[in-house]
C-alpha cells in the first residue's frame, strides 16, 4: 500500500534520486543529456530541495510504499498574487498507470481548497505527461518560451479551474 504525506527533510536524497531519473529519462530525448544533467543537477540536489521545504509557499508530497521506499513526489507553489502552479509531479516507471500520479495530483489539490484554479507548465513534447493533464482536466491556455533555463525549447502553460466546495 502506497500512502501519500507531506516531504520531509529524511526525504531529500530519495526524491532528488527519483527527480534526476525522471529529467534524464523524460528530456534527454527532447533537450540532450547534457542539458538535462547540468539542470537536473543544478535545481534538483538535496540542498535545492531542502530549500524548497523552507519556503512557507511551497508545499511537497511524496507518495511513499510500504517498504518505506519514495515512489513519486509532487510540489506545487503560491506566487504573491496567490496563484498556483504544480511545478512539479514525477514517479517511478513501475508506478505508471497505477493510479499514483493522481493521488498525488489529489493531495495537491486537497492542499489548495478553495483556490480558483491550478496551472502547470509542461515542456513540449513531453507527450504523456500533456495527455495525463488533460485526462484530469487542465487544458492548454499559452504557449511560450519555456521557463527555468530551458532555452530553444517550447512550452505549455495548462490550467485547470477548480470547483468550489
Amino acid at each position: 500500500m502506497t500512502r501519500i504525506r507531506a516531504m520531509t527533510r529524511n526525504d531529500l536524497a530519495d526524491v532528488s534520486r527519483l527527480l534526476g531519473q525522471s529529467w534524464r529519462r523524460t528530456y534527454a530525448p527532447i533537450m540532450g543529456d547534457e542539458t538535462v544533467a547540468r539542470l537536473s543537477d543544478e535545481r534538483h540536489a538535496p540542498d535545492q530541495l531542502a530549500a524548497e521545504l523552507d519556503d512557507e509557499d511551497k508545499m511537497s508530497f511524496v507518495a511513499e510504499g510500504a517498504d518505506g521506499s519514495i515512489a513519486g513526489y509532487a510540489m506545487a507553489a503560491m506566487d504573491a498574487k496567490s496563484d498556483v502552479m504544480l511545478e512539479r509531479l514525477h514517479i517511478e516507471p513501475q508506478a505508471f498507470g497505477s493510479g499514483l500520479a493522481v493521488d498525488l495530483l489529489h493531495a495537491v489539490l486537497a492542499a489548495h481548497a478553495g483556490i480558483p484554479s491550478i496551472a502547470l507548465e509542461v515542456i513540449e513534447g513531453n507527450d504523456r505527461a500533456i495527455a495525463f493533464y488533460r485526462k484530469h482536466g487542465f487544458e492548454v491556455v499559452e504557449r511560450r518560451d519555456a521557463a527555468h533555463g530551458v532555452g530553444g525549447h517550447a512550452s505549455l502553460i495548462m490550467r485547470r479551474m477548480l470547483p468550489r466546495a
